[in-house]
Formats: C-alpha cells, structure tokens, sequence
C-alpha cells in the first residue's frame, strides 16, 4: 500500500520553510512509532494542518492543508496585543473495525460562532469548521490511536492574525486546525481528582468572556493551577467572583454533583463555559432516570454530596475522590457503582458504536 503522503499529495500544499520530522510507519496499516499504551496528554507533532484567512469582508476562504510547523505572524497582530483569540477542542476516534469518526463537532463550530461574536470576530460556518475537522483528521490518520488505545485531538484556532496598533478588531483573521494523538489528561490516569476551592482568584465574572471558550481565559488561572498542584491537587475549583460561594467550574472542566438520584451542575450565565461533554451528560442522564438540575450551586452542597465528578473534552468523565474546602478536606466514596460511571460507560458505547447514536452525535469520516 502507497503511503498516506504519496496517496493524499494533491491535496497539500508545502510551505517553503517547514523542519517538521515525520514519523515513519510501521506496517500497511501506516500507523507512527508511537508507544500507544502510555500516551498521555503532551503535544505531538504530526504531519498536517489545516489553514485558511479571511479580511475585511469577513469571509473565510477555500483553506488548505500545509505541513505542521511554524506561522508567521506579525508582532502587532490582534491575538498577541488584545488576545483577540478562540480555540477549541475536538477528537478523532478509532473503532474496533478502523472505521474513524469525531464526536458531535459541529457543537464545537456553533459554540466557537458564539464566541467569536463575543470577541468581534468573524467565524468560519458550521460546514467549513466540521469540513476542516474532517480534512485535519484524515491527513493525520496514521496518528490516531488504535481502538481503544486514546484519541486523536483536534485543536481548532481563530485568531487575529492582522496587524492592529489601536485597540480595535484586527483587519485578518486566520482559522487554523492542529492535531495531536492524547491519552489521559491527568497523570493520575485511573485515579480520582483531588480538587482544592479557590477563594480569592476568579476564573470568570459576569460580563466578561468566561461563558465563551477565548484564549484570555486561561492565562489567569495558571498561578492558581501551578499552586494547587505544588501542593499535591490535581485542579482547581473555583467561587463566583460576586458572592464568593457559588461553585462554578475547575480550569478545563465542567463539574456535577449528585445526590441521590438528583445530578446537578452550575447554571450556565455567561461566566461558565458549556461543555459539549456536559450537554451530552446531560442527556444520558436523562436517558438513565436522573432527575437534572441546572442551577446554583453553594460550595457548601460539597460536604453533603454522594458523588463528584467532572466533564470536558480533555478529561472525559473523571471521579472525584476529594475536595479541599476552607481547610476541611471532603472524601467521596469511589466505587464501581458511581454514576459518573455510568454515564460515562454510555457515552463511550455511543462513541464505539455498541450502544445506539439516537441523537445522531457520531459523524463518521471514513
């Protein structure tokens, strides 16, 4: 069998400086040297992306597929003065027979669509988005993990590219898709989270872009993340910033509570990013007989819950197995029983094709 290089070269274009190494392939199926059993969550570079601009009519044009490696941008563009940036997060997976497909992507186009209204952005449609998805999958194939073995994450990027000294919307926007094969996200692997409420930092306060998934959001929550960690958290969890006793989400992730056969998770009101993991949860949930509630959350519901457990793209679904709150450290009962389990059980049969896609969820690309 031709390699996917020589079999797929029309569709590429090279770009004059790239020094990406490529990973040889090891048999007709053209997977890369990679030890599949113990991936964890690291970029890895593969052989494509995919790119395309637009300029002041707001209209994104045919992209293609350039080799991985460096962008050229200039020092006065948009997303490195005003952080005028949106990414987002997706993945490839691999069933049991090689088929691929991707999960529910055109969430992730209609979600990066509301943020980049929010950032005075133009957006690529849902078409475009999921169709450079699609292309970005495909020209990595050899990089997504065997059945069962991870993911191939796909990372979507809209950012001011064009030149802007004042403080205004930049004149060139460039939409660019990267992929990277994942395993787990956190280093514990199989293990429970241990979460530490912050008090003092703020993720989000209400007005600003905390419900929208901007490149600006993350930054500020580093040096809470690094001190938790150094301290032996894996997360943070963090307060509203008006009354200081609303939960609302940990770094990367959502977060549900349940108790008894009642699941509840914080009320999305513009400072909480809507998790296309969390809306699917939600909708197992409700498949499985929990009774759901979107609303309010006070930090002291932690001590009384039966079970914790947090969502996102990257993390999956993860157990919480404790959370520090105002010095006392809460312990949750871990079992095989749980109902982030469950759920996460389901989710998982949808995406291999054993349980079946009711809500047409899969999107299958070959």
């Amino acid at each position: 069998m031709a390699s996917s290089q020589s079999s797929l070269s029309h569709l590429f274009s090279t770009p004059t400086t790239t020094s990406l190494q490529i990973a040889p392939t090891t048999s007709d199926d053209e997977s890369a040297y990679i030890d599949w059993d113990n991936l964890g969550f690291q970029l890895m570079q593969t052989d494509y992306m995919y790119v395309t601009k637009c300029s002041d009519d707001g209209i994104f044009r045919q992209g293609q597929l350039n080799r991985y490696g460096n962008i050229q941008l200039s020092p006065a563009a948009g997303v490195l003065n005003y952080g005028q940036g949106l990414f987002e997060g997706t993945k490839a997976y691999r069933r049991e027979d090689g088929r691929i497909f991707l999960f529910r992507p055109e969430q992730n186009a209609m979600r990066m669509q509301i943020g980049a209204e929010r950032m005075c952005m133009p957006c690529p449609s849902t078409d475009q988005f999921v169709e450079a998805v699609k292309q970005t999958a495909i020209a990595n194939k050899r990089w997504i993990p065997p059945f069962g073995k991870g993911a191939l994450y796909i990372r979507p990027l809209l950012i001011g590219s064009g030149p802007i000294l004042g403080l205004a919307p930049a004149p060139e926007y460039t939409f660019l898709v990267y992929a990277c094969p994942v395993g787990y996200y956190f280093k514990q692997r199989t293990a429970t989270l241990n979460l530490y409420v912050e008090e003092d930092v703020h993720r989000a306060s209400r007005g600003g872009a905390g419900g929208v998934k901007s490149i600006t959001n993350y930054a500020p929550v580093l040096k809470a993340m690094k001190n938790a960690k150094a301290n032996g958290y894996s997360d943070v969890l963090y307060l509203d910033a008006v009354n200081k006793k609303y939960i609302e989400e940990v770094s990367s992730c959502n977060i549900f509570l349940v108790k008894g056969n009642v699941l509840s998770t914080p009320i999305a009101k513009g400072t909480i990013l809507e998790g296309i993991t969390r809306k699917s949860i939600m909708d197992i949930a409700h498949d499985l007989g929990y009774t759901f509630e979107e609303r309010l959350i006070e930090a002291d519901e932690l001590f009384t819950a039966d079970e914790v457990f947090c969502t996102g793209t990257a993390v999956g679904v993860a157990p919480v197995g404790s959370i520090t709150y105002k010095g006392q450290r809460i312990e949750y009962k871990i079992s095989s029983d749980l109902s982030c389990k469950q759920f996460y059980s389901r989710l998982v049969g949808i995406q291999r094709g054993v349980i079946k896609d009711e809500r047409n969820w899969i999107v299958e690309i070959e």
